[in-house]
């Protein structure tokens, strides 16, 4: 049972990443998982210079162990290339004055790609099963004055001092933190964008696209884009097929949609695309997958409950950053939690402190991912050829791109940020 001293302080987490960092820190917590084992969504996923350094903070060794799941481009080819620009028209735009010299990236930056289920096995390796239960849907939330009561859908409650919501972009601790004061920022808003996604063994990627497979791709176009790039160690491709859209989103409970391959192949069809895209639709699984953000967030957290990753800040994924800022919040809020259970005195009321930990967490981190969702959101107007500075010059979209458009966020001096984050904590424990 939670207690309200420092030497009481338990850690409930609703998600994963954040517990690496607690355990290696030796702060009490248990993880509630409301699948009934491990498992993951989507397939390709990647970090960016911030997340690998976050990683390695976080737990160290973590890096070594992805690199040996992790894929750049083929072999040979430059690391530090972020993606290379094309289009989605027929011809690809091989033949512009600007094919050629479309790639975008930074000299300190190096490829890096990995499938979801990869990453999470290392990740569960950090932590102790004792530490995790499973099968725990999260259903309400109640604060008092010294402890947080949890209730889950199998009828089980438990207690905990502090609360982190880290339960993805429908999350019950989101409207749990925001509803009593910012109601109308509870809900994920529809990006007016939507995809379908692949994973194919690459010997099939070459036979549709060649050696343009070689390096991870953004092909731009009139309301419609694609965004491929290897994983599994180079064995499989990855592709996303994005399609801009002026309807609202028609399911209110669900990001996705089953659809027959025909409407699928429908969204695609007719427009002056290059016809390799549509081979590459036919092995896509005709589920439409609806692209949801968090375009206001006021707070990230209220009592003693606090939210991490998507459930703080979903993204479009255009970025490829939305995985890279959770484990910034997992590294500052480790930090903070830590800071508050290591160098507390034990007897003291855990309140003020928890109250200056998340403060401090909630400057860092808020701007710094909100700043992270905008871009986002403006990538994708450039991808679809919608944006207003760019329109439909691929000249504009590179200029933009290549000059340091992602700079800002790669190459964050994370250990300021804690610094930062725990520095009302610390003027509590020295007064």
């Amino acid at each position: 049972m939670a207690g309200d001293q420092v030497q009481d302080m338990h850690v409930a987490i609703i998600g994963l990443a954040l517990a690496m960092g607690l355990h290696k820190k030796g702060v009490p917590f248990t993880v509630y998982e409301a699948a009934p084992e491990y498992s993951t969504v989507g397939a390709g996923i990647g970090f960016g210079p911030n997340g690998d350094m976050a990683l390695e903070m976080i737990h160290e060794g973590f890096l070594a162990k992805y690199e040996l799941v992790c894929v750049g481009h083929k072999a040979g080819v430059a690391r530090d290339v972020y993606y290379e620009g094309l289009l989605l028209e027929e011809g690809l735009g091989l033949k512009e004055p600007w094919s050629g010299n479309s790639s975008f990236g930074h000299p300190n930056y190096i490829r890096r790609a990995a499938h979801r289920n990869a990453v999470l096995q290392i990740m569960t390796s950090f932590i102790p099963i004792s530490k995790v239960h499973f099968s725990k849907r999260l259903t309400d939330i109640k604060q008092l004055p010294d402890k947080v009561i949890l209730t889950f859908a199998d009828g089980e409650v438990a207690e905990a001092s502090v609360v982190v919501g880290a339960d993805g972009i429908k999350s019950i601790t989101r409207e749990h933190v925001l509803k009593p004061m910012y109601p109308n920022e509870v809900e994920p808003v529809y990006s007016g964008s939507y995809c379908y996604r692949g994973v194919i063994p690459i010997a099939e990627g070459e036979e549709i696209l060649g050696d343009l497979t070689n390096v991870a791709k953004m092909y731009f176009g009139n309301g419609r884009c694609c965004v491929t790039y290897l994983i599994s160690g180079g064995t499989e491709f990855n592709f996303l097929l994005c399609a801009s859209d002026t309807q609202p989103w028609e399911f209110k409970h669900t990001v996705t949609q089953k659809v027959s391959p025909e409407t699928m192949l429908s969204d695609f069809e007719y427009r002056g695309i290059d016809d390799r895209f549509l081979q590459l639709l036919k092995k896509a699984q005709p589920i439409k997958w609806g692209l949801f953000h968090h375009r206001s967030t006021s707070t990230y957290y209220r009592g003693r409950v606090v939210l991490l990753g998507d459930s703080a800040h979903a993204s479009l994924p255009f970025q490829a950053a939305g995985a890279g800022q959770g484990l910034e919040d997992a590294l500052v809020l480790s930090n903070v939690l830590d800071r508050i259970f290591s160098g507390a005195e034990k007897d003291q009321p855990l309140e003020k402190y928890i109250s200056a930990g998340f403060a401090g967490y909630d400057s860092v981190r808020r701007p710094r991912a909100q700043r992270q969702l905008e871009r986002a959101h403006e990538m994708s107007l450039m991808l679809y050829f919608q944006h207003p500075e760019t329109g439909t010059s691929m000249e504009r979209v590179l200029e933009k791109l290549q000059n340091g458009w992602l700079d800002w966020l790669w190459f964050r001096e994370l250990e300021a940020d804690i610094q930062s984050a725990v520095q009302g904590v610390d003027q509590l424990i020295n007064s």
